[in-house]
Order: C-alpha cells, then sequence, then structure tokens
C-alpha cells in the first residue's frame, strides 16, 4: 500500500498554542473519516508531521489512540496503516445506524415545527445542488448534516449521543457509496421530509428504514460495477 501521500496543501497547518495532540488525533481522524487517508494506507509519523506542522511525538500519539478505538491498526515491524473494514464490522455498524434513525425520524415526525422543517428542505437543495454539480464531499458533508437534523429534531438526548458514537463510521462507509447513491438518496431525503412535516410517525419510519438499508446495500455492493 502507499504511504502518506497527501497532495499539496490538502492538510492545514495546525496552530499552536492549544490542545496539540488533541488537534492532532482530531485531524488525522477527519483525514480518515474523509477517506484523504484510505484504508489500507499505510501512515508514516515523519509525513504526517510535515503535513501537519507539528513534531512526530504527537502524532505518534493519536496512531496510538486511533489504534485504541479501530480507526488504525498497529503491525509490528511494519507501522501503522488505516484499518480496512470488514464487511461483518460494515454490516453492523450500519444495522444499528438503521435502527437509531428509523427512531428519530418517527420522533421527528411526531416533534417538528415549521422551522425544523424548513432546515432540512434547504439542506436536500444544497444535497440535491452537490450531487448535479459531482462534489462528492460536499454531499457527503451536506448528508451527514441532514441526518443530524432529524436526529436534533426527535428531542431525545440519549439517541442524539448514542448516534452520535456511530456518526464518524457511518460517514467513513457512506463516502465511497456516495456518487453511486446520488440524486435517488436525495428523493428519498425529499419523502422523509413529507412525511415528517405530515406527522405521520409510521410513514417517516418506513422511509428512513428503507433509506439507510439502500445506503448498507449499496457500501457492500460497491465493487460490483
Amino acid at each position: 500500500m502507499s504511504s502518506t501521500g497527501l497532495p499539496q496543501g490538502a492538510v492545514p497547518k495546525l496552530e499552536r498554542p492549544g490542545p496539540l495532540r488533541e488537534r492532532v488525533y482530531e485531524a488525522l481522524l477527519e483525514l480518515i473519516t474523509t477517506r484523504a487517508l484510505r484504508p489500507g494506507q499505510h501512515l508514516v509519523e515523519s509525513e504526517l508531521a510535515g503535513h501537519l506542522g507539528v513534531s512526530r511525538q504527537p502524532v505518534r500519539e493519536a496512531l496510538q489512540r486511533l489504534n485504541t478505538e479501530g480507526w488504525v491498526d498497529l503491525r509490528p515491524a511494519q507501522g501503522a496503516f488505516v484499518h480496512e473494514p470488514t464487511e461483518d464490522e460494515a454490516d453492523q455498524l450500519l444495522s444499528v445506524r438503521t435502527l437509531l434513525e428509523a427512531e428519530a425520524a418517527r420522533l421527528a415526525a411526531a416533534n417538528s415545527g415549521t422551522a425544523g422543517i424548513a432546515v432540512l428542505e434547504e439542506l436536500c437543495t444544497k444535497g440535491e445542488q452537490a450531487v448535479a454539480d459531482d462534489d462528492m464531499d460536499l454531499a457527503v458533508a451536506t448528508n451527514t448534516a441532514f441526518h443530524a437534523k432529524v436526529m436534533e429534531l426527535a428531542g431525545n438526548v440519549v439517541l442524539s449521543e448514542l448516534a452520535g458514537q456511530v456518526d464518524r463510521r457511518v460517514r467513513w462507509y457512506y463516502t465511497p457509496v456516495a456518487r453511486r447513491r446520488g440524486t435517488q438518496s436525495w428523493i428519498e431525503h425529499r419523502s422523509l421530509i413529507a412525511a415528517i412535516s405530515s406527522r405521520d410517525e409510521q410513514r417517516a419510519t418506513e422511509i428512513m428504514r428503507a433509506h439507510t438499508e439502500h445506503t448498507r446495500k449499496a457500501f457492500h455492493q460497491r465493487e460490483e460495477s
């Protein structure tokens, strides 16, 4: 696998002062989540330190933490590599996501007001335009924001906290299928907004469950085309 090899200017230098260790960790996690650092990619401490404008020590500490959390694999005598998720790992995570998101959609339909629905519509328009422009980075970010807003409108703090624990991994799995899902994903979002707006809890639940299941299936089918 290739080493770090990030495009010139892709990673901003981290500014001091501040909790440098935490900022390096967050920067590397974001690069992994967005797949700027791809699964299986060799992570060279010196290269990462140079990209981030820091010494190797906070990079080493961040890689240790990312290893503990399952984002990075540390291999004896080989170094650090971005974790390559197995099909089972993805399936389990995305199945849990379906449960959380379906309940969030039901609660959003029960609780949402016009202001919240307007935000969902704005995000949907933004996502549709991103797909039309073939801006997959923006499409993924907007998709994340859309689902986060539904979760917010649900008004259940515990549910939101649980969703937050899997949010980054969901984005990690969604990124490689964003183009495949494309316009259809936002058509489904429009249907969800309609169900939430009409306060149809059952319909909102069904649409969200089907929507997240489509993403799960797309991930497993990503290498077939």
